[in-house]
């Protein structure tokens, strides 16, 4: 027995009067836990006891884009679930509308009432408990109770890495909750009992489409279960929800093609703008006005001022007043000289290979070396900043940011290069420290190997604070420069169909090495221990993967960023040139909102309408308020 204690977080709307709440759950032994043992006399173990139920909401799994089958993990999966579910029907029993009973024991209108939106497949035991809920404890008829099921809930996909994708296995299920496993296999069974007949004699067909999965150890595939079992699944941005379709889950996707959809993710503007970057704010609000704020497709309206030398002007000053602050910040906390003309180009998210922070390290050493090749030719100074965590398991990661580092140090301490090049790490990267950075950013560097970044979100934040972008056609990045116009961002690489395309003739990645010249003398750099002279092969493990088994293929992308790179520096150049593309980035952020995304998730999946109902401040009494909506005014 584990008692679920609640911890309301108040989640104020802006200006509207509105609060809701953030539910988050904590774990409790009850204060009778194990009293048997107790009454035998192990009052001490029966004490220690209470840490085994209380260990539950101890704490987070830190993994980014990584499947790691702990139980303790999806005891917490299921803790969550189940309190939340618990809370759910509690307030749907109580509730009085469209009810005449004084208690609720009819589940007829539950999807009416109730939308449960399953974040990634981490809450998908939500399914098989809301069904041991309905058909074990309300009684329901199992056919009601999935049809009530299935209409409650959907499914929104965040990535289609594979080692990422949950897959729980069977034994450490039916350890845990084996009532759940029984419902389980029950809903699989009749999964598969309807594909056979919609595909009679497609043995392969059942077998790619089952909950479960056999061979080796038997496991549950969570993504299944969950498009099974909601009535709509979307990806989080345009070419990722085409994924997810045509490649991830192009089985499901042929039986029920209405059932996929898009919702491109979205920022929100009061912190990613207002919070974070007064001064570009105001600056947009005395062009504009203020009500971009609630609405932030009104952004367009800048394009009238593309051409306006004053506000190119102003637009430029305030981006060097954040570089200025940033500046003084990192010099204090990093003792680093920092140029605050420099470009300010940037790397900041969690650290993962498929995000290729390698080749962002790939191109630092190249322009390092070419400032020591030609001390003479002209070199637009650049402040390199790569930030973020690595999962504390994930050795490569690791070995990354020990990497970035050993370069940074090189880089930074050589008197030949002085105050052209300059690199720092960013530590403990967080949101609060994205606030700070993202404001005084130049360059954006958004570059994962197209199709492997679902959407993304700093892509946009950055975006809005008027930074250009370098990066692939990958996640929101391609409906960025669809709202932006592609050559006002710095496209480069291979896309979806160059990667799918090089993986059928084969990624060699030593014809790239043999090839590129200044790819192989950084390379060699590397491997040869220039970056890390105390140890010579400290970085033999990156280099092997780079050479051996890089599923990212970054020397594959490397020529093409690196001439991105320098288009990018030519147009740093032209500060008037630079600063115009700038503006026309920020009113083609608009769509970028939370807002736009929430609302289509409102109207298209949860079939909520808006309400610009305003409720009254506490100040007013209530009456008054009331009288004022009755006669239609407070509408």
């Amino acid at each position: 027995v584990v008692l679920a204690l609640p911890y309301d977080t108040p989640v104020p709307g802006y200006m509207n009067n509105t609060v809701n709440t953030m539910r988050l759950w904590s774990a409790r032994a009850p204060n009778d836990f194990n009293l048997r043992d107790f009454n035998v006399g192990d009052y001490i173990q029966a004490v220690l006891d209470r840490n085994l139920a209380e260990n539950i909401s101890r704490v987070l799994y830190p993994n980014d884009n990584f499947f790691e089958g702990k139980e303790l993990r999806l005891k917490q999966e299921y803790f969550v679930v189940a309190a939340t579910l618990q809370d759910i029907i509690r307030r749907f029993k109580a509730s009085k509308f469209g009810s005449t009973d004084s208690v609720r024991t009819v589940f007829d209108s539950f999807p009416d009432q109730v939308a449960i939106q399953l974040n990634d497949t981490h809450p998908a035991m939500a399914i098989p408990e809301l069904m041991r809920i309905f058909v074990d404890i309300e009684k329901l008829p199992w056919n009601k109770a999935w049809d009530i099921t299935k209409r409650t809930f959907a499914y929104t996909n965040h990535t289609v890495l594979p080692e990422a994708l949950e897959r729980w296995p069977v034994d450490l299920v039916e350890k845990l909750l084996p009532r759940h496993l029984q419902i389980i296999y029950e809903i699989n069974q009749r999964h598969l009992d309807y594909i056979a007949s919609v595909f009679p004699n497609d043995v392969d067909r059942l077998r790619r489409m089952s909950l479960i999965e056999e061979g080796g150890i038997k496991r549950i595939n969570m993504a299944h279960l969950c498009i099974v079992g909601s009535h709509a699944i979307n990806g989080v941005a345009k070419i990722h929800s085409e994924i997810v379709k045509t490649e991830v889950f192009k089985d499901f996707a042929a039986l029920e093609p209405d059932k996929f959809q898009n919702k491109t993710n979205g920022i929100t503007p009061r912190r990613w703008l207002l919070l974070c970057n007064p001064g570009l704010a105001e600056l947009i609000a005395e062009k504009i006005g203020e009500d971009y704020v609630r609405d932030l497709s009104q952004l367009t309206k800048l394009h009238e001022f593309v051409d306006d030398d004053i506000f190119i002007r102003e637009v430029a000053k305030v981006k060097q007043e954040n570089k200025v602050k940033f500046a003084l910040y990192l010099e204090k906390e990093y003792k680093v000289k920092i140029n605050p003309s420099s470009m300010f180009d940037v790397h900041v998210k969690r650290i993962h290979e498929y995000k290729r922070q390698l080749m962002n390290c790939l191109h630092i050493i190249t322009m390092y070396n070419r400032i020591r090749r030609d001390p003479a030719r002209l070199f637009v100074p650049r402040t390199v900043i790569i930030g973020g965590k690595a999962a504390p398991g994930y050795h490569m990661a690791k070995m990354i940011i020990k990497l970035i580092n050993a370069v940074a140090w090189v880089v930074n301490n050589d008197p030949a290069v002085g105050s052209k090049l300059k690199v720092i790490f960013l530590e403990n990267y967080r949101v609060s420290l994205a606030e700070k950075v993202i404001p005084a950013t130049d360059l954006s560097e958004q570059i994962s190997t197209a199709g492997t970044e679902a959407s993304g979100t700093g892509n946009m934040k950055f975006m809005l604070n008027g930074a250009l972008t370098i990066g692939t056609m990958d996640g929101a990045n391609v409906e960025m420069a669809e709202e932006a116009g592609e050559e006002n961002l710095f496209i480069f690489g291979m896309r979806v169909e160059d990667v799918a395309q090089l993986d059928r003739e084969g990624y060699r990645a030593h014809e790239f090495y043999e090839r590129l010249p200044e790819l192989k003398q950084a390379v060699d750099q590397i491997q040869g221990g220039f970056f890390s002279p105390e140890e010579p092969d400290l970085f033999k493990d990156v280099v092997n993967m780079l050479f051996h088994h890089d599923r990212f293929k970054v020397f594959a992308d490397y020529e093409a960023y690196v001439k991105c790179q320098e288009k990018v520096s030519e147009l740093y150049l032209n500060t008037k040139a630079w600063t115009k593309m700038v503006i026309r980035n920020i009113a083609a952020a608009g769509k970028f909102s939370s807002d736009r995304t929430i609302k289509e998730y409102a109207r298209d999946i949860w079939h909520v309408e808006p309400s610009n109902l305003k409720i009254p401040p506490p100040n007013e009494p209530r009456d008054a308020a009331e009288d004022k909506t009755l006669n239609g005014t407070a509408a």
